[in-house]
């Protein structure tokens, strides 16, 4: 065995989403105008957030366009968060920054949901994301993690996530 096996097999595998049942982070974010989000204020609701760059979000596009059509229909509409987080933080410099805060607010149109944008990196950092994937995680009421899941939910995995919305949405 070499040193460098043996170095490694006491590397523990680095975690891509929040575990269930732990405390959300309370991270920051900010929409294409600079109005900050903290987590810590949509506190009390349950918040579905889908995390995503340049490279994933076309991966998932199918399925945020389903969710953000069920998370406006009842009963979910007054009850669900949604955060479509976008990451950018490879473009916090000038002139970049101002053409990305541009596409922001058309994706924003688009999608019919207000995109944030995760300038610093922060976000993913606290939600242990990983880059260029799309990640889905659901924040309960209670300000625990209800669901995370690395990729876009499929079958069983969205079947889970429906299951955690109705029984947050107490439905």
């Amino acid at each position: 065995m070499t040193l460098f096996t043996a170095a490694a097999l006491w590397v523990t595998p680095v975690q891509a989403v929040p575990k269930e049942h732990d405390a959300a982070p309370n991270a920051r974010i900010e929409d294409a105008d600079g109005h900050a989000l903290e987590m810590k204020a949509l506190k009390g609701k349950p918040v579905v957030i889908i995390y995503d760059d340049r490279t994933s979000a076309p991966k998932s596009e199918g399925f945020r366009k389903e969710l953000i059509k069920l998370l406006k229909s009842p009963p979910y509409a007054s009850q669900v968060e949604i955060l479509l987080v976008a990451n950018v933080s490879a473009y916090d410099f000038w002139p970049a920054r101002g053409t990305v805060e541009d596409a922001i607010r058309k994706e924003t149109k688009k999608q019919g949901a207000k995109v944030y944008c995760d300038w610093t990196g922060g976000f993913r950092s606290a939600f242990k994301l990983k880059d260029e994937v799309t990640s889905v995680v659901m924040v309960g009421k209670d300000g625990r993690v209800a669901f995370a899941l690395e990729g876009v939910p499929g079958g069983k995995e969205q079947q889970r996530l429906h299951e955690a919305l109705r029984a947050q949405a107490g439905q």
